[in-house]
């Protein structure tokens, strides 16, 4: 329980942290990033399941920490490359079309955007999930396998109830800071994204909605008019995507070593 305590910890310090600056950071990365702090401080290196020898072996299984950095790396770019190709292909299909057609892009976007939320929803919040089925089996409160109803009703609000009050300065952040999103890329970037984001899920690979998303953005941007694009403010979101783990880790490891201080067990 401490280090589930300290890994939450950390993970919600850096989040709330790059919201206020605005920053689209990960909480995939947030979480794993201060699950390895509070773990390593608590038993060692040698209790995290890093998983680089089945993935050097002969069978080059992808499991642990492997599966999920390659998946955090991966995905991005298959948002960039998708929402590239889209947007393409739909700028010639439309290079005829006049101003109104933005009027039955909108539309579908009512579609697309529930997909994108669909997906951000089926891979985020089971992270969470996740970690409160191990405090319960933890505290020896539950016995079977799977998260209990309440529990993936609990996340689903807490995630809705983010999204609604608090991601204003990251949505100004995509829609504006990286390129000017107008309804084609908007839609084009949503649809890209999320078939990245259920791609990821189907196979059991937590992704960060927020680094595909940026990625699709950028995509869009860049088939359009890439001198448009405004990559300092992409340099400085990687560098944030760089930090994020070490720096939850930091945190996370600090929060446990405080716990252990004042609340022995």
């Amino acid at each position: 329980m401490p280090v589930i305590f300290a890994a939450l910890g950390g993970a919600i310090i850096w989040n709330i942290f790059t919201w206020y600056s605005g920053i689209p950071s990960s909480s995939t990365h947030s979480l794993v990033g201060a699950m390895i702090g509070a773990v390593w401080l608590s038993g060692g290196p040698e209790n995290i399941l890093w998983g680089w020898r089945a993935f050097t072996g002969a069978g080059h299984e992808m499991i642990g920490m492997v599966k999920i950095v390659i998946a955090l790396l991966i995905s991005p770019v298959i948002g960039f490359g998708a929402a590239f190709v889209l947007q393409k292909i739909t700028k010639v299909l439309l290079i005829n079309a006049s101003s109104k057609i933005n009027l039955t892009i909108n539309r579908i976007q009512w579609i697309i955007i529930s997909l994108l939320a669909y997906a951000h929803g089926a891979n985020d919040s089971q992270k969470a999930a996740g970690l409160i089925v191990l405090a319960l089996v933890s505290a020896g409160e539950l016995q079977v396998s799977g998260s209990p109803l309440w529990v993936r009703m609990a996340v689903g609000f807490a995630i809705f109830t983010g999204t609604l009050i608090g991601g204003v300065p990251v949505m100004k952040t995509v829609g504006r800071k990286i390129y000017e999103v107008r309804p084609l890329h908007s839609l084009n970037s949503q649809l890209a994204a999320g078939g990245a984001i259920l791609g990821a899920t189907f196979s059991g690979a937590p992704v960060s909605t927020g680094h595909v998303i940026v990625g699709s953005v950028t995509g869009v941007g860049s088939a359009d008019e890439y001198k448009m694009v405004k990559w300092r403010t992409g340099a400085n979101i990687i560098v944030t995507w760089v930090v994020t783990i070490p720096a939850s880790a930091i945190i996370a490891g600090l929060i446990y070593l405080f716990i252990r201080s004042f609340f022995p067990y």
